[in-house]
């Protein structure tokens, strides 16, 4: 999910105590290895949380939203109020919450793999 607030957040984590590349490198390592599980707990290939802007098409499959929301999300002004919506969307697939979301949105490296890897499980009906 490399949009450009994941991009600014592995930045902040590069120039911290590191001096340098690894924190931010680890942080956005966490971020694609927790979005990967999410991906295959809801029967997608984990391999497409790799791929940048393909990986927000597939979590918009994965909430279940229409192609316009990926239009949307391609609209600078609008990019991070329809991330929030497609994470939010996709979040409430797996049972959780507007705060989970916002967790999702903010920490991604934290969040991703707590969704991918806990015990909540993906919800594929209407």
């Amino acid at each position: 999910m490399t949009t450009h607030l994941h991009l600014m957040l592995a930045a902040l984590f590069a120039e911290g105590r590191t001096g340098g590349f690894g924190g931010g490198f680890f942080a956005y390592l966490l971020m694609v290895v927790g979005m990967w599980a999410v991906f295959t707990k809801a029967g997608e290939a984990g391999w497409k949380a790799i791929i940048p802007i393909y990986n927000i098409w597939v979590l918009r499959r994965v909430g279940r939203l229409s192609w316009l929301w990926f239009v949307l999300f391609l609209i600078p002004p609008l990019t991070p109020f329809v991330l929030f919506y497609i994470i939010w969307s996709a979040a409430e697939r797996f049972g959780k919450g507007f705060l989970y979301s916002l967790g999702l949105f903010f920490l991604p490296f934290l969040f991703y793999p707590m969704l991918g890897f806990g015990s909540s499980t993906y919800r594929n009906y209407p």
